[in-house]
């Protein structure tokens, strides 16, 4: 399991967190966990963390290293509770694409998350819990573009309201070719 604020030991290094539940849990020899864990360190883009301790480093790298601590006890299903919501938007990228590649490489999951995107993206199926209940369940596509759950489609209309307030401010596809790119032509007061 991946929690949402990480539970890394600190005053471990990120492959002591990484190594402890293989070495204690399942009596895995250390070179052996060391081993595993450093693939699992250059997986997650982080081959150079392995000696740092959790304060210091990024929230992003702190979540991958959580993750890396999960996938070392080698389960056959992960569970991630809300693994993007203790982290800044910049860093939210590096751990969806850790658990994109998670996905593309088999790997089952259990992702509790208010990422739409990333669930439309990802999900075999997509279940909305409201008020500790199943509302809806069912394929991404379906679910969340077909509007029959009202709150959901409520849910849903946030983003697309955000996405539609953002358009505006998309790059065009093609730019005019008579125009040259300097202060004076920006769409942005600077």
């Amino acid at each position: 399991m991946v929690f949402q604020n990480f539970n890394l030991f600190p005053h471990r290094t990120a492959l002591g967190n990484i190594i402890e539940a293989p070495l204690v849990v399942k009596k895995v020899p250390r070179a052996e966990a060391e081993a595993l864990a450093h693939k699992l360190l250059n997986c997650m883009g982080l081959s150079d963390a392995g000696h740092k301790y959790p304060s210091q480093l990024s929230r992003g790298q702190q979540q991958r290293i959580a993750i890396a601590r999960a996938l070392a006890m080698q389960p056959t299903i992960m569970l991630f509770d809300e693994p993007t919501s203790a982290l800044d938007p910049e860093l939210v990228s590096d751990v969806l694409a850790a658990i994109r590649q998670l996905a593309a490489d088999g790997m089952t999951m259990v992702i509790v998350t208010h990422e739409i995107g990333f669930a439309y993206e990802l999900a075999d199926r997509v279940v909305l819990i409201d008020q500790g209940v199943v509302a809806a369940s069912g394929a991404p596509r379906e679910l969340l573009l077909s509007g029959a759950n009202a709150r959901l489609a409520a849910f849903v209309g946030r983003f697309t309201e955000q996405a539609r307030l953002l358009d505006p401010l998309a790059v065009p596809a093609k730019a005019p070719a008579t125009t040259s790119p300097n202060k004076g032509n920006r769409p942005w007061p600077m």
